[in-house]
């Protein structure tokens, strides 16, 4: 089975990767980065925007929040 782009850059953003709208044309093929991220938002997924500022111009990275695990010890 193929695998859409939401799949692909959800698998990516749950590895730990910021994805660009550049980097999602590249690696993805995917022309509206936004879309997909509101279709993993609407899935529960806790994606995240920074906006970047390089050069007078701004654009978005997306990213999904690292969650610290801990471990409970008991006395």
């Amino acid at each position: 089975m193929k695998k859409t782009q939401t799949d692909m850059i959800l698998s990516d953003l749950e590895k730990g990767e910021m994805i660009t709208p550049l980097d999602a044309l590249n690696n993805y093929g995917c022309m509206r980065l936004a879309s997909r991220v509101h279709e993993l938002k609407q899935d529960g997924f806790d994606v995240r925007k920074k906006t970047i500022i390089r050069n007078g111009k701004s654009y978005a990275a997306y990213y999904i929040p690292k969650v610290e695990k801990f471990e409970l010890t008991y006395c």
